[in-house]
C-alpha cells in the first residue's frame, strides 16, 4: 500500500505538480503572489508588444503569449519563480524560421501567422517529448559559448531591424544583415528629425529611470515619456508612425495548420526553437533556484515548457520560453509560488479589457528604442571577455556569431554545437600523458612529473600517468606516445601505466590495452597498470577484459607495480646504473 502511494505521489509530482504546491497556498502567500503578479503584468506589457514586433507578428500576439504561456508553464513546470512567455532570442528565431518558409509572404499576414502557430505547436511537441523521455541532459551539448555567440548575433539582428523606425526611413524587405545595413547607410540623408528625437528621448528616459530608481518599471515609464514627447512635437502630423489600437484583446481560439508538407519543412527550425527555449528556461530556472533554494527538475520543466507551447498554439500564441528579466522581477517582488505567474497573466487580461486603446497612440520609434535596449541587454560583455581569453572557445564564439548574421538562425545554433563537439573530441582525443618518478628514494610513494621537478628516471621502467578517457578517439594518441618511449639500449623497457586520472574506457580502448600488452611483451617487456578506479575495475571485470589483460598485470598502487617488475629487470644493467631512484632497486 505504501509503495502504491509513493507511485501515485510520483505520478502527481511529475504530471500534475500544481496539485502538490496548490496545497501549500494560504492567505499570506496569495497576497505576496498577487503583488508580484501586479508588478509582472506592468513589466510584460511593453515587452510583449516589443517581442511580437521582433517576431514579425501583430502586437497583440505578444500579449496573447504573455497570458497563456506563463499560466500553463506555471501549472505544469518545476520552478516556483520562472516566468515564461515571449523572449527576444526566441522571437528573432521564430521570425527567421517562419520568414524562410513563407517565401517572402508579407509578415503579419494570415499565412505568415499560420506558419508561426504551426511552428509553435511543433516546438511544444518536441519539448514535451524531451521531458517525457527524460532527455534533459541533451541541453548540456549546447555550450555556454554557443549561447553567448548566438544571443550576441541575435541582438545585432534585432537592433538592425529597428533602425528603420529610429531613423524614419523606408527599407526594402530584406532579411539579410549586411544588405540591411547597406540600405541604412544609403538612406542616412533621409533621416527624420522627429523619429530620431523621439527614439533618443525614450532611450535617455529609460536609462535615467533605471539609474535613479531601479525598482520602477523603467521601460513602461520611458515609453510613456516618449509618447508624451511625440504628442508635444505633433509627431503624428509629421509622419511619425503609430502602433495603433490592438484588436481582439483576449486570446482567441486558433488552429495551427497540420499540413504534412508544412510540418516537415518546419521541423529543423522547430527543433532549434525547442532546444534554444529549453536552454533558456532551464538556465534561468536554475539560476533563480540557487537564490531561492529550490531544486529544479529539468525533465518536468521541459514538459511544462512543451505544454505551454502546445496549448498556446491553439490560442494565437507564438513560441515562448523563460524570461530572465520577468523571472528576476518576480522573485525580487516576493513571489512565493507559481500563482504569481498566473496572477500576472490574469491582471494583464484585466488591463487590456479596461484600457483597450493602450497602444493606439504608441509611436513606433518609441517601441524601436525599447527594443534597442532589449537587444543591448542580450549582449553578455563579461562572458565574451572571458571567452576571448581561450583560443578554442573564441573560435566557437566567432563561428556561432558570424553564422547567426549570415545564415538561417536555426542552423547557426547547429553550427556552434557541431564545432563545440568537434573541438571537444579534438581535446579529449589527446589526453595528457606524463612521465612520473619518485620525488626521492626515501619517499617512493610520492610520484611527480619528471619534467616539472627535473627528476631522474629508471632506464628500464617507464612510469606514465594518463589523464583522460581511453576511448575510440584517443587510442591512436595513447599508442603513439607509448611507442615513442624508446627501449633501453641494454635491455627491454617495461611500462607502468598509472590510471588514477582515467574515468572511462570504451570497447576500442579496452582492445587497445590488450594489444599494447601483447606488443610490449613481444619486445621482451611488460605493461602493467595501477590505480584503476573501482568503477573501472567493475566495468573491466564485467566485460571480461580483466582476464584478457591478465589480473597479474593490475596493481592497487604504483609501488606495488614497480616492485613486481624488479624481477624482470636486467640486473647487470642495474649494477652500472647511476639513477638509483627506487628503494627496491637492486644494490
Amino acid at each position: 500500500m505504501r509503495q502504491k502511494n509513493q507511485k501515485h505521489h510520483a505520478f502527481i509530482n511529475r504530471y500534475l505538480p500544481f496539485l502538490i504546491w496548490g496545497k501549500s497556498l494560504n492567505k499570506q502567500s496569495l497576497m505576496a503572489d498577487f503583488m508580484a503578479g501586479l508588478t509582472g503584468a506592468v513589466v510584460v506589457l511593453p515587452q510583449g508588444i516589443a517581442y511580437a514586433l521582433i517576431a514579425g507578428l501583430p502586437p497583440e500576439y505578444g500579449l496573447y503569449t504573455a497570458i497563456i504561456t506563463p499560466i500553463i508553464a506555471a501549472l505544469f513546470g518545476s520552478s516556483f519563480h520562472l516566468i515564461s512567455g515571449p523572449t527576444a532570442a526566441i522571437s528573432i528565431v521564430v521570425f527567421s524560421v517562419a520568414n524562410n518558409i513563407a517565401n517572402n509572404t508579407a509578415i503579419e499576414s494570415s499565412e505568415f501567422i499560420g506558419i508561426v502557430l504551426t511552428l509553435t505547436l511543433l516546438t511544444g511537441i518536441i519539448q514535451y517529448l524531451f521531458g517525457l523521455m527524460r532527455l534533459g541532459s541533451l541541453v548540456n551539448f549546447i555550450s555556454h559559448t554557443v549561447i553567448v555567440g548566438f544571443t550576441t548575433g541575435a541582438a545585432l539582428l534585432i537592433a538592425t531591424s529597428q533602425f528603420k523606425y529610429v531613423l524614419g526611413v523606408e527599407l526594402a524587405s530584406d532579411n539579410h544583415f549586411f544588405a540591411s545595413w547597406w540600405q541604412l547607410i544609403q538612406r542616412l540623408p533621409e533621416t527624420s528629425f522627429y523619429t530620431l528625437s523621439i527614439a533618443l528621448v525614450t532611450l535617455v528616459s529609460i536609462q535615467l529611470i533605471k539609474r535613479f530608481n531601479p525598482k520602477l518599471p523603467a521601460m513602461l515609464l520611458g515609453m510613456i515619456v516618449g509618447s508624451l514627447f511625440t504628442w508635444l512635437i505633433n509627431g503624428k502630423e509629421h509622419g511619425v508612425p503609430l502602433v495603433g489600437e490592438l484588436p481582439n484583446m483576449i486570446p482567441q481560439m486558433s488552429l495551427p495548420s497540420l499540413s504534412f508538407d508544412l510540418m516537415t519543412s518546419l521541423l529543423p527550425g522547430a527543433m532549434a526553437v525547442a532546444i534554444l527555449g529549453l536552454v533558456e528556461a532551464l538556465a534561468i530556472a536554475r539560476a533563480i533556484g540557487v537564490r531561492s533554494g529550490q531544486r529544479i527538475e529539468g525533465d518536468k520543466e521541459f514538459m511544462g515548457q512543451g505544454l505551454s507551447n502546445i496549448v498556446g498554439s491553439f490560442f494565437a500564441c507564438y513560441a515562448g520560453s523563460g524570461s530572465f528579466t520577468r523571472s528576476g522581477v518576480n522573485y525580487d517582488s516576493g513571489a512565493k509560488t507559481p500563482m504569481a505567474a498566473i496572477f500576472a497573466a490574469l491582471l494583464l487580461i484585466l488591463i487590456l479589457l479596461t484600457i483597450p486603446q493602450i497602444t493606439e497612440y504608441l509611436p513606433l520609434p518609441v517601441m524601436a528604442a525599447a527594443i534597442l535596449l532589449i537587444a543591448f541587454n542580450l549582449v553578455d560583455v563579461s562572458s565574451i571577455r572571458h571567452i576571448l581569453s581561450d583560443k578554442e572557445e573564441s573560435a566557437i564564439l566567432m563561428v556561432t556569431f558570424i553564422s547567426t548574421l549570415t545564415i538561417a538562425l536555426e542552423f547557426a545554433i547547429y553550427f556552434g554545437v557541431i564545432l563545440s563537439l568537434i573541438l571537444y573530441l579534438r581535446r579529449t582525443s589527446k589526453p595528457r600523458i606524463i612521465e612520473l618518478a619518485p620525488l626521492s628514494i626515501e619517499d617512493n610513494h610520492n610520484f611527480r612529473n619528471v619534467e616539472r621537478f627535473s627528476l631522474k628516471t629508471c632506464p628500464q621502467i617507464k612510469t606514465i600517468r594518463l589523464d583522460g578517457s581511453i576511448y575510440f578517439a584517443s587510442v591512436d594518441h595513447i599508442q603513439d606516445t607509448i611507442s615513442a618511449l624508446k627501449p633501453d639500449k641494454g635491455g627491454h623497457t617495461h611500462f607502468v601505466l598509472v590510471c588514477s586520472g582515467v574515468n572511462f574506457i570504451d570497447f576500442a580502448g579496452k582492445e587497445m590495452l590488450v594489444k599494447e600488452i601483447e606488443r610490449i611483451e613481444s619486445l621482451g617487456g611488460r605493461l602493467v597498470f595501477c590505480d584503476f578506479k573501482n568503477t573501472l575495475m567493475d566495468d573491466l571485470n564485467g566485460s571480461g577484459y580483466l582476464d584478457l589483460m591478465t589480473r597479474e598485470n593490475i596493481y592497487s598502487d604504483t609501488s606495488q607495480a614497480i616492485t613486481s617488475l624488479m624481477a624482470e629487470l636486467n640486473h647487470k644493467r642495474c649494477e652500472t646504473c647511476t639513477n638509483r631512484i627506487f628503494s627496491v632497486c637492486p644494490k
